[in-house]
């Protein structure tokens, strides 16, 4: 649906975007993340048009951004962190003055209620963008990029400033959206990329440092199954219940959190799921699991890990 090849972008002598290349399947949640200045705004600007590149393509559903950016932009709904809007203007009024903006083509009051019962924001319709809160504001944002069904949506900081039941409400609005769209959805909130997209690209300093699912490029990162678990029971019976596991390469007792019970760090062999055979072998001498999470390298360790420099 998306195809980037060789991507550069330089102002004077700086190199905001420095030749990247990647794909976004049909259908895709691709999460897109980097530190503040590594080019993450500036990729995803080239992509909807807003600013050209020095070097190389973007397509969009076949169509090149730069050749043929009438087509290609017919096929990019876009929210930038700070969503377009006339604060002058009531919701109905805003969106009908953007569907004649962009010059859909869909029934005009049929296909803007559907937007507006899409986003949750027909309740305000007639209300002025201005005294919206800013968790309505951002749905209105999001219905702007969704007018004339695009087959991409771009959404750079959905959920900035919102708080904790604004945040949810947004997530579960770009959750339903998956089903229709292909998205690139960048944020600062590591957790909500790892539970809405697939795939993620991590970019530092204009070049691509990594590309694959949160839980591939953990196991690339940590090279071990590490889990921590909370087991009722005899410790120094458990511990020896544990060693005589197949596939164990150490497992160390880390203290008593809970009554009768004790935290224990177990760590796997490489490409070993020791869970099962865990849980069947304890289960057999009575020790009751309370807690088992993995230890694994979360979202936030990776981006860490993979945008921190040597002299940091």
């Amino acid at each position: 649906m998306i195809e980037i090849k060789g991507l550069t972008k330089k102002y004077g002598n700086h190199t905001a975007v420095d030749n990247i290349n990647f794909t976004v399947e049909k259908g895709e949640v691709l999460g897109f993340l980097g530190p503040n200045g590594a080019g993450k705004s500036t990729t995803m600007n080239i992509i909807t048009g807003y600013i050209p590149s020095t070097e190389g393509t973007v397509t969009v559903a076949g169509y090149d951004i730069l050749e043929q950016p009438d087509e290609a932009k017919r096929r990019i709904g876009y929210l930038p962190e700070q969503p377009p809007l006339y604060f002058d203007m009531t919701v109905s009024e805003y969106l009908a003055f953007v569907y004649d903006l962009k010059k859909v083509k869909q029934n005009r009051k049929s296909h803007i209620d559907e937007i507006m019962d899409l986003v949750k924001i027909g309740d305000v319709q007639n209300r002025l963008i201005k005294n919206l809160s800013k968790g309505y504001k951002q749905r209105v944002g999001l219905a702007q990029a969704l007018l004339g069904n695009p087959e991409v949506l771009i959404l750079d900081e959905p959920t900035v400033g919102l708080d904790p039941k604004q945040i949810i409400e947004i997530r579960n609005v770009i959750t339903d959206l998956r089903k229709e769209h292909t998205i690139i959805l960048s944020s600062h909130i590591l957790p909500e990329v790892s539970a809405i997209c697939e795939r993620v690209i991590i970019i530092n300093k204009g070049k691509i440092a990594a590309i694959d699912t949160p839980d591939n490029l953990s196991k690339v990162l940590t090279n071990e199954s590490k889990l921590m678990v909370r087991i009722a029971g005899d410790d120094t019976k458990v511990l020896e219940c544990i060693k005589e596991l197949e596939g164990i390469k150490y497992v160390e007792i880390q203290g008593q959190k809970e009554p009768d019970t004790f935290d224990y760090i177990v760590e796997a062999e490489p490409n070993m799921d020791i869970r099962k055979p865990l849980f069947f072998t304890l289960s057999k001498n009575q020790y009751p699991i309370l807690m088992l999470k993995s230890l694994d390298l979360s979202l936030e360790d990776i981006f860490l890990q993979l945008t921190t420099t040597e002299e940091e």
